[in-house]
């Protein structure tokens, strides 16, 4: 799905903004950080958020990377989530933000996974 120009770009950042919407049809969009593994997406959140509590509701998402200063450069990504809480997917998604991002692995119970997979992208500034 993505160019090689836009994974680059993907992976180069570390923070994306992350929209959610409820069940009442309130949007949500905060900042978030996230890995990638090139096809998909992952955000760890604590239990309690409002985008969990979205997410529980609506597993729709719009996901935006960008450099919003000239030259302005952006991809978004419109998709779904997989709520991982569990299990060995929940560890090997873990192992991957962890080892991504830097951060300390996080065990059952203390975040939640969202393994966000694209349905449509679309991109600007970016060549390829």
């Amino acid at each position: 799905m993505f160019s090689e120009v836009e994974k680059e770009f993907l992976l180069k950042h570390r923070i994306c903004r992350l929209a959610t919407v409820s069940a009442g049809g309130q949007p949500h969009n905060v900042p978030v950080g996230y890995a990638f593994d090139g096809e998909r997406f992952y955000v760890t959140t604590d239990y309690g958020t409002r985008k969990l509590k979205n997410l529980r509701q609506n597993r729709r998402v719009a996901l935006l990377v960008d450099i919003p200063k000239k030259p302005r450069r952006a991809v978004m990504v419109q998709g779904s989530v997989d709520l991982l809480e569990s299990g060995a997917e929940f560890e090997e998604a873990a192992g991957f933000v962890a080892e991504q991002r830097g951060w300390r692995r996080w065990r059952e119970g203390e975040q939640v996974v969202l393994k966000i997979t694209p349905a449509k992208k679309s991109s600007w500034g970016l060549e390829g």
